[in-house]
């Protein structure tokens, strides 16, 4: 009830300042005339802010586009600063830190993307404390500082944001996206900064602690949803597996197997879940055991080449985890572009198994942090 009273009080607030004045009809909700007038995603914008300050009880459900990068990135838009500057960043559960590229990095890198001016957002304040975050196919050096960010209809004030002053390599000049949004858990991150998801979920911005993906193979129809599982982008019911490390999304995959045989992870293995990875990814040992097993070979650029004409006669190769198996056909572990094609899988430096995009193509996953767990599901 506080929550409707708090409404009604703010769009009687707002009503001052829209052009256009919404009849209440007798019998709907407040809810259902704004978006009967097209005005309900403008208004839970723009008044965001004030139901979340006054009602610890309010949250809602976010939904925010991906888009599909020739199948290795998978990238959406953000908001930082007052007035908005606009960022594509990878949501990335494979790391805990939001940065974006800052006017102060004048690499070559940096100048092929957009880049935050601190100047420029009268909501800005310097953390003065360093930004250093390592991937497995580069890194980010920077600093840290305080602003507002806007996450489709979800508006979280004074959220660490990192500002990278250097971006070493090429990994990221031709990347297609600015920046990374980092969605694992706050261990992963520095002691300075709180991972935005962790801000969402202590000031009840989001209707339930969990987030869910869906990645599409076609380049639209990807989706990262906040607050809530769609259960349109999945068929029959999710099966859950817990989280048993609280870093990365980590869990334990209890084998790997093609026609019923063990092929790699014999007596079972650690797993991460991770949005940011392009391939599935694991011990060079078992990824050349599995390279074998599909009849690819060694490329160039620690490529494995398979040929095309044989994608009819594959084998399926099976996850097996936490008791329920999980299929991959050749159609999902092989990268087809015209005229070649070349296997899913490359080596990890890390020690464990990483299953990233061409395993959530599949899968429709949740992460859930109310109960440290992941949901799976058939991928439409």
């Amino acid at each position: 009830m506080r929550c409707f009273v708090l409404l009604l009080a703010v769009f009687a607030i707002s009503q001052s300042h829209m052009t256009t004045r919404i009849p209440l009809h007798k019998g709907k909700s407040l809810r259902n005339n704004l978006k009967e007038h097209g005005l309900l995603e403008d208004f839970l914008r723009r008044y965001q802010y004030e139901f979340t300050a006054k009602d610890s009880n309010f949250g809602v459900v976010a939904s925010e586009p991906l888009t599909n990068y020739l199948d290795s990135e998978y990238f959406g838009t953000i908001y930082v600063g007052t007035p908005p500057q606009e960022f594509t960043v990878v949501f990335d559960t494979g790391s805990s830190e939001l940065w974006v590229p800052s006017v102060y990095c004048s690499s070559r890198v940096c100048q092929t993307h957009h880049r935050f001016d601190p100047s420029k957002s009268f909501t800005f304040q310097n953390l003065s404390q360093p930004l250093f975050v390592q991937y497995g196919t580069g890194r980010v050096e920077g600093f840290l500082g305080y602003d507002t960010v806007t996450v489709s209809n979800i508006v979280v004030s004074h959220q660490t944001v990192g500002l990278s002053t250097q971006e070493p390599g090429d990994i990221f000049t031709y990347s297609p996206f600015d920046g990374i949004l980092g969605l694992a858990y706050p261990s992963l991150s520095s002691k300075y900064s709180v991972p935005i998801f962790d801000n969402m979920m202590n000031r009840h911005l989001v209707a339930q602690d969990l987030f869910s993906v869906y990645m599409s193979r076609d380049d639209q129809g990807s989706m990262l949803t906040l607050g809530a599982i769609d259960q349109s982008y999945f068929v029959g019911s999710l099966y859950w597996v817990p989280v048993t490390v609280q870093g990365y999304w980590q869990f334990t995959v209890d084998r790997i197997t093609i026609n019923g045989e063990v092929v790699a992870c014999q007596g079972g293995c650690p797993a991460i879940l991770d949005t940011g990875t392009a391939l599935l990814a694991g011990p060079a040992r078992d990824i050349l055991n599995i390279q074998q097993a599909i009849g690819a070979v060694q490329g160039q650029y620690d490529q494995f080449d398979i040929d095309c004409w044989r994608l009819g006669i594959m084998p399926t190769i099976v996850f097996e985890i936490h008791g329920r198996e999980f299929p991959l056909p050749p159609s999902a572990y092989t990268n087809q572009v015209v005229g070649s094609c070349s296997s899913g899988f490359k080596p990890s430096s890390q020690g464990m198994w990483i299953l990233g995009d061409v395993f959530i193509r599949e899968f429709y996953s949740v992460f859930d942090r109310a109960n440290n767990r992941i949901g799976l599901a058939k991928a439409i």
